[in-house]
């Protein structure tokens, strides 16, 4: 059931332990019926992760990639205005994969003050993704430990609106969830009792807290990831929530300074081979797969994000070029630019608000911007027009549900 199904209020009684490749099998009796619920036994595996079972190159040039993104953001003239950009295109492919219809172009338009085509709900549950990224980046920049009381105060961000707001926001679950099938019985995958979470949940902190494993950071938030959507802790959210946990264990580590590495785009991407392989660490154990194919995502990832911010760069600074050369007319459309940089999507009282010009100075600048292909309005409206800047959002939309133009 998406990321996190709800089921019989309370927990099942426990029937009978048994061990199945290092991790622990629940036999439950719930409902009338007989369930098969998975408690994860604590990280790390045992035994240990095999580091010669090709992982060493794959973890290698994972770690270069994710070096070399760190580096060009930190020389990038806009940093800022990027990670603005592509923590949103992060929060729209996570929630696309969750079946969202908001597009990049739609969480802007709600930004700015616009009503976006698609349902209300979807974009407010987008924007609710970037809210929880943000509170919990700021929190750890503050010096608060990446820990559980974290993760339930961003997920209260992430369902505080929208279809989840009625999913105990911020709080473990307290009634079985499962994945699949109309109950627990026909589900695929049933993940531990509400009796279980609190235990589960805080051997996965002390896990990520350990400093004594002698695993490298990648490695630690590939295997984190995986125990957190095994346990599925929370009633709604677990999908999104568990892919914000790899960047923000990332952020947490120092391997990035911003919060610039998201697998939404590899998980999406390869959405068959992402379940199987959760699937077959539950039922044989197989960590060395899974870490294979995270840390072929990572470096994948990290080197699109550099492709992506060196490309946005040289667009903004062929932009100004262009709009340089354009007389008198040039001043005006390069402040209304250099906004149209920070928020993508605008409208022209706002426009006018945030580069201190007048309505009609900001309408002939933006006139200009279209005339030189770098804007595009996109309401088709003679009044309450918005204005995107389409060059830059074309960047950034690569990998999103979203046809270009």
């Amino acid at each position: 059931m998406g990321e996190g199904g709800v089921g019989t209020k309370g927990s099942f009684p426990t029937k009978r332990i048994r061990k199945a490749n290092g991790l622990k099998f629940f036999s439950e009796i719930g409902g009338g019926e007989t369930v098969r619920a998975f408690v994860p036994q604590p990280l790390p595996p045992i035994p240990e992760v095999d580091f010669r079972e090709g992982l060493r190159r794959p973890l290698e040039a994972a770690a270069v990639a994710l070096g070399r993104l760190d580096a060009v953001t930190a020389l990038l003239p806009d940093a800022t205005v990027f990670v603005y950009g592509y923590v949103r295109k992060e929060a729209v492919l996570s929630s696309q994969i969750e079946g969202t219809q908001s597009s990049l172009s739609d969480l802007m338009l709600h930004e700015a003050g616009g009503t976006p085509d698609v349902p209300f709900s979807d974009v407010i549950e987008t924007s609710n993704a970037v809210a929880a990224l943000d509170h919990g980046v700021e929190r750890l920049r503050g010096g608060f430990p990446l820990s559980n009381r974290l993760m339930r105060e961003m997920h209260a961000k992430l369902l505080a609106s929208g279809r989840g707001a009625t999913m105990l926001p911020g709080e473990f679950r307290r009634s079985q969830n499962w994945i699949g099938g109309s109950r627990p019985g026909n589900a695929a995958f049933v993940p531990p009792p509400p009796n279980q979470v609190q235990d589960c949940m805080a051997d996965l902190e002390r896990f990520i807290h350990a400093t004594d494993d002698g695993l490298p950071v990648l490695v630690k938030a590939g295997l984190a990831h995986v125990q957190f959507e095994t346990i599925h802790p929370f009633l709604d959210g677990n999908g999104r929530l568990g892919r914000l946990l790899i960047t923000m264990m990332m952020c947490d580590a120092g391997l990035l300074t911003e919060p610039l590495l998201y697998l939404s785009l590899h998980f999406k991407r390869n959405r068959s081979a992402y379940y199987q392989l959760l699937n077959d660490i539950r039922h044989t154990g197989d960590w060395e797969a899974w870490l294979r194919f995270f840390l072929e995502g990572v470096r994948e990832v990290a080197e699109g994000a550099v492709a992506t911010a060196r490309s946005a760069s040289e667009t903004i600074r062929d932009d100004r070029s262009g709009i340089g050369r354009q007389g008198r007319r040039a001043g005006s459309a390069l402040r209304v630019h250099q906004a149209l940089v920070e928020r993508p999507v605008g409208r022209i009282g706002d426009l006018a608000a945030r580069t201190g010009l007048s309505a009609p100075t900001v309408a002939a600048a933006l006139r200009l911007l279209e005339t030189l292909g770098i804007v595009r309005e996109i309401t088709g409206r003679q009044r309450g027009k918005v204005f995107r800047y389409e060059r830059y959002m074309a960047v950034l939309r690569e990998g999103t549900e979203e046809p270009p133009g």
